[in-house]
């Protein structure tokens, strides 16, 4: 740590840890050093685990053709992350999709994917006609002639939409909608933390078709302009490294292979630091000020790092492991945190034998039966893949959601044969692929059961009494991209006494009504 003699004593520059280097923590990284002016100057750390960076991030190649084997878009309609791409030197890169014109593959038929709804549920039953079966248009109608269905202070998407609209419009368009952001369970996923926005109407209005519409009704008003989606050119999974670059040319320091084990504060390290004490009536009372603790981290590698403020940027398994000493409720809590498995199957075809429909792809409904939950036709929806690779045409599937994870137990090559049969099932393709790969991950969406919300406030509560040491990432603001940077925008401000941004986040979530990390 450095010394400096300002003349009236010293002043040393204050060290910042960010134990995570996924985009959340990268981002947080670069937040911290943008921050640091003038007086305010800051060292910053960043320890990963594993040997890369990026998280769920991931840039790779099938027969040549560069393609994401993670994430592979995000939303446009904030401004973290695409802002944070042009921050780090990828303006030039950024891509709309070539098309955004998407399929349901239900009952053995792709049609095209209905409009006029909000994460699948209809303001009209015209919304959903061709979808729907006769008896499921007609239950949509008689909505408005129900009672209200009370809320609460939250309620699972699934129950409330069937119980208002029917399990049809839940199978048939919520679920794989839903399925596609969290790989999660639309009947136990909370409507709260999922999709605010229908939430907040919802609790509003007697009718959940008019909350619906009341949503359509402001989006309308406030249309913005430009792509709803965003992607790069050369993949999503180019980010993390042009974060990184940007880190370390501000004076970061990045270290891979380093994962943190435990977390304590020098002459103590657990929740009797907190800032005062709790008396009954629930205020703090001051205690005469005392140091701000020093955080002391020690990794499996044997390495000790000390900081002055910590941000831990980890899957919540990690971040409860690492907690248990400094914060024992907090750690309690994220153990609570349940996480769904997935696997994508990358195939490439050559360009002559490839017999895929238009569009960017098409969404399964599990009811049906069906292994892959989600195809996307990455050579149609980006140009550059296109553009880059004349002779191929790269395909996308998906399999594995919470509570429906036995095919994971395939091994790489009946993965790729279920899903080609999948595929050839629903578009006549039957060409086999060039190439294929698997990239399977374990535990990679953390799920947003009812009661998130308050899970994740009761997180902050105990860690806000624990001065310099704040959380983010994708367990608590959000799974897609822009949520992660948003957490981990947040968190950052927060080191510095600046609340306003988790105040903006908290007001406007950036759960998005569009779509996720799995989009």
């Amino acid at each position: 740590m450095r010394e400096t003699d300002t003349g009236t004593g010293t002043a040393r520059d204050r060290k910042v840890l960010v134990i995570g280097g996924g985009i959340a923590g990268l981002a947080a990284a670069h937040r911290v050093l943008d921050g640091s002016e003038g007086d305010d100057r800051v060292e910053v750390t960043v320890l990963e685990a594993s040997p890369r960076l990026g998280g769920k991030l991931l840039a790779g190649e099938i027969a040549g053709a560069r393609v994401d084997l993670g994430a592979e878009s995000m939303l446009a309609r904030r401004p973290e992350a695409v802002g944070l791409a042009r921050e780090v030197g990828l303006a030039d890169r950024l891509q709309p999709p070539s098309t955004a014109t998407a399929s349901l593959w239900s009952r053995s038929t792709l049609h095209p994917m209905p409009k006029g709804h909000v994460m699948g549920v209809p303001g009209t039953a015209d919304a959903l006609a061709g979808v729907l079966s006769d008896e499921g248009l007609l239950r949509i109608e008689q909505e408005a002639d129900l009672p209200p269905t009370e809320i609460g202070d939250d309620v699972a998407v699934g129950e409330y939409v069937a119980a208002r609209l029917g399990r049809e419009v839940v199978d048939r368009l919520v679920e794989p909608l839903l399925g596609g952001v969290y790989a999660g369970d639309a009947y136990r996923i909370s409507m709260r933390s999922a999709v605010p926005q229908l939430f907040e109407e919802a609790r509003r209005h007697p009718s959940l078709t008019a909350a619906v519409r009341a949503i359509q009704a402001r989006t309308a008003g406030n249309q913005q302009p430009g792509p709803v989606f965003m992607g790069i050119e050369g993949g999503i999974g180019t980010l993390p490294a042009a974060v990184a670059d940007a880190v370390r040319a501000k004076g970061g320091t990045i270290l891979t292979g380093e994962r943190a084990s435990t977390l304590r504060a020098r002459g103590g390290g657990d929740q009797r630091l907190s800032r005062g004490t709790r008396p009954a009536g629930g205020r703090f009372a001051q205690r005469p000020a005392e140091p701000e603790p020093v955080w002391r981290v020690v990794t499996e590698q044997g390495r000790t790092f000390t900081a002055d403020q910590v941000v831990i940027a980890l899957p919540a398994p990690a971040a409860a492991s690492l907690l248990r000493t400094a914060s024992p409720m907090a750690s309690q809590e994220l153990r609570g945190v349940d996480y769904a498995s997935m696997a994508l199957i990358t195939m490439a075809f050559r360009t002559s034998e490839a017999h895929l429909p238009e569009g960017s792809g098409f969404l399964v409904p599990p009811v049906d039966g069906h292994t892959i939950k989600a195809a996307t036709f990455a050579s149609h929806k980006w140009g550059w893949i296109g553009a880059d690779n004349p002779d191929l045409r790269i395909v996308r599937t998906s399999v594995g959601r919470y509570g429906d994870e036995k095919d994971l137990a395939r091994d790489d090559a009946d993965l790729v044969d279920v899903a080609r049969r999948d595929l050839g099932a629903a578009t006549g393709q039957t060409a086999a692929p060039v190439a294929a790969h698997v990239t399977r991950w374990q535990d990679g969406l953390p799920q947003y059961p009812v009661g998130h919300t308050a899970r994740v406030a009761r997180i902050r509560e105990h860690l806000a009494q624990l001065p310099g040491l704040t959380v983010c990432g994708a367990a608590y603001d959000g799974v897609g991209i822009p949520a992660c940077i948003a957490s981990a925008y947040a968190a950052a401000d927060e080191l510095r006494g600046d609340s306003g941004t988790r105040e903006e986040l908290k007001a406007n979530p950036v759960q998005s009504l569009h779509g996720g990390a799995g989009e």
